[in-house]
């Protein structure tokens, strides 16, 4: 059983690397091409919303998961569950995809309407009263929020991680590698925590992922964009909330939060991009810090002797400062 429970993995991760280099074909033909900010000269080359793709191969290990356990372990407990995970991860992969092909340099959608259109996607789980609605707060003890829990906190939670989980982006490979990060962590603390089923719902978008980074991964051949990145975000949320483990999910989240911080310090208007020499090292673009992405920049230039820092080295200081984060959120909440 078990074995036939790991296919639904392997799923995730074949299709999308079997898929993901037709999308890429089909993008250049067609011109669905985005620029590489970060690479001298911005080239237009790099296809685009490629992870709508590994969205759809999420989607497909999870039925396969539903398959298994309906017809050969006659087992629908937590069916309605999964299913409400998957139409909220549709919904925003939707939403996502509709943002991308507006194009960011458009504008795309509003900041009022994404904000709209992202406490919309989680009411999948609000009709379910997804969660526990009893929390403990600190000096408090146990609180019961009652409705006020999937009515409010349970939208906000997952709109707040969507839309924040997109800031710390724009550096080949940051975003999947960061979603790698923390859904395996997550996935490991539904499982500890009694929840095996959530767990591998989390290991399938892992192996999705890992498809996807592979040709995500310095230099990309294609981006995520919104449709995979609002997806992720919303998973974190989602098994924070199935799982009873906000505490720890909004602990290790501590990375995007900052990131949220600097961003709101620049009114939401600079970029996380680099100003790039020709040579392919990148310098910081703004006098002032705007994000995580600067600040690894501006540390990488005073540690190193040629003070030369490039693409690659920011993505894993990053992905370095999460790890760090998640073990120390291993030994304060587990």
């Amino acid at each position: 059983m078990e074995t036939l429970l790991l296919l639904s993995v392997f799923i995730g991760f074949f299709f999308t690397f079997l898929i993901l280099p037709k999308w890429i074909e089909k993008s250049k033909k067609i011109g669905l091409l985005w620029e590489d900010m970060n690479k001298p000269g911005h080239p237009k080359n790099v296809a685009a919303s490629g992870g709508i793709v590994a969205v759809m191969s999420f989607v497909l290990g999870v039925l396969f998961y539903i398959a298994m356990r309906t017809f050969y372990v006659k087992d629908s407990g937590v069916t309605l569950q999964i299913f409400s995970i998957l139409s909220v991860i549709l919904i925003y992969s939707l939403i996502g995809l509709v943002d991308d092909l507006f194009g960011w340099r458009r504008g795309g959608l509003s900041r009022r309407f994404r904000l709209i259109l992202a406490f919309f996607g989680a009411i999948p789980l609000v009709v379910i009263n997804a969660g526990n609605s009893t929390i403990n707060f600190p000096m408090l003890g146990n609180v019961e929020l009652g409705l006020l829990y999937p009515l409010f906190l349970v939208p906000l939670g997952i709109a707040g991680a969507t839309t924040t989980y997109n800031f710390l982006a724009g550096y080949n490979g940051l975003e999947t590698s960061q979603g790698i990060i923390i859904l395996s962590f997550l996935s490991f603390v539904a499982y500890s925590t009694g929840s095996p089923w959530l767990a591998l719902v989390g290991m399938i978008m892992v192996a999705s992922l890992f498809g996807f980074y592979i040709f995500n991964k310095y230099p990309a051949k294609v981006f995520p964009g919104d449709s995979l990145t609002w997806s992720i975000g919303a998973l974190i949320a989602i098994m924070a909330i199935l799982g009873n483990f906000e505490k720890i999910a909004v602990f290790i989240f501590i990375p995007y939060i900052l990131e949220t911080i600097l961003k709101l310090r620049g009114g939401l208007k600079k970029q996380s991009f680099a100003k790039v020499h020709a040579n392919k090292s990148l310098e910081m673009p703004y006098e002032k810090i705007y994000g995580l992405e600067h600040l690894a920049i501006y540390l990488l230039k005073q540690i190193k002797k040629d003070r030369k820092v490039y693409e690659k080295e920011v993505v894993y200081l990053i992905n370095g400062f999460q790890i760090g984060i998640i073990i120390l959120g291993y030994f304060l909440f587990m």
